[in-house]
């Protein structure tokens, strides 16, 4: 019954998640970025530096969002893999995912949870009388920033010291795989009704509306306090309509974005089903209990760490994960505070 009963719990954030998608894609599949892809994808001169810098393009690219930094990278490398002889395309597709694996500078949870002052909302759904947690304090944390750093040089170090050389690489062809150059054809206007769809009169007018919807919540909210999850898709929406230029072709990329968001929509209510089970069950307790009892305030981190990687390998999403650990996770972790400080009043 509680796996029922909580299935429909993360359906605001399954579509956020959705939209982050379609959003990305939309913005990568534009002429303009195409075109800033094409130039990109002529500095690379060798098999190990082409697999490389597809490795740090992409990674970079998720500081902006994952959902474009996954076409944003199957793009560049396809472009890449035209120009330059001897890549191993095993090696360059892995370097394309790594900033599908590694999105942590947009760490959809964080910003999801990153609203205006004393406001108490979950955006999952699941919970309530919850504290906002600032951006300052998670996402643009020192050790958060250095941590990005880290894993985006060690990564670019490995994909070039892992990557086979021209001899000895499985190249596209060898695949089978041969690219073929394609022009999207969004067609004309058949009837008066469907030329408004062509003109860019009505992207404007939307695209102006956006604007100055943004411009009253960042100057309301300010900073980074109006960067919640809703806002950072719509501003990609916005953009991506502005980047397409005409309706038509805006809802062309939508319509080619959507297919790829059925996973998204299928993970996040099993997962909300997933939580509603620990939670109804009382293992959330149990588990917490379990952290408690292994660790202490200073190695909670360490532990939770070590067993959050684990988890990781069964549960491949960074957001659907967290609804899975955050029960008792975050019930050790308090616990393990409210010692301290008992401890630390000498009672």
């Amino acid at each position: 019954m509680d796996f029922g009963k909580s299935f429909w719990n993360l359906i605001p954030f399954t579509m956020q998640m959705a939209f982050v998608v379609i959003g990305g894609y939309v913005v990568a599949v534009s002429a303009p970025v195409r075109k800033v892809i094409d130039a990109l994808a002529r500095f690379p001169k060798t098999p190990k530096v082409a697999v490389a810098y597809v490795a740090l393009l992409a990674m970079v690219a998720s500081l902006l969002s994952w959902g474009f930094s996954m076409i944003f990278a199957g793009i560049l490398m396809r472009e890449i893999s035209k120009r330059v002889d001897g890549i191993d395309y095993r090696a360059i597709g892995a370097a394309g995912y790594l900033g599908l694996g590694q999105h942590l500078g947009t760490g959809f949870v964080i910003i999801g949870r990153a609203l205006d002052g004393d406001q108490r909302v979950d955006t999952a759904g699941i919970a309530e009388n919850q504290r906002v947690i600032p951006l300052e304090l998670t996402l643009f944390t020192w050790q958060n920033l250095v941590m990005i750093l880290v894993l985006i040089v060690l990564s670019v170090w490995i994909c070039y010291v892992s990557t086979p050389t021209a001899d000895r690489a499985k190249t596209a062809k060898m695949a089978g795989i041969t690219y073929q150059e394609t022009r999207e054809d969004i067609g004309k206007p058949q009837t008066p009704g469907e030329r408004l769809e062509f003109s860019p009169v009505l992207t404007l007018v939307i695209v102006a509306l956006g604007a100055v919807y943004l411009f009253d919540v960042f100057r309301t909210k300010g900073g980074l306090a109006a960067l919640d999850l809703n806002t950072y898709n719509f501003m990609f929406i916005i953009a991506g309509m502005l980047l397409h230029w005409r309706p038509r072709s805006f809802l062309h990329a939508a319509a080619k974005a959507v297919p790829m968001t059925g996973g998204v929509l299928l993970q996040f209510p099993l997962y909300a089903g997933i939580f509603g089970v620990l939670m109804g069950s009382g293992l959330n307790e149990v588990l917490a209990k379990l952290f408690v009892s292994i660790s202490t305030q200073d190695t909670l981190p360490l532990i939770g760490g070590i067993y959050s990687a684990i988890l990781g390998l069964f549960l491949p999403s960074g957001g659907g994960k967290w609804v899975v650990e955050a029960p008792y996770l975050l019930e050790a972790a308090n616990q393990l505070q409210c010692q301290s400080r008992v401890d630390g009043h000498g009672l």
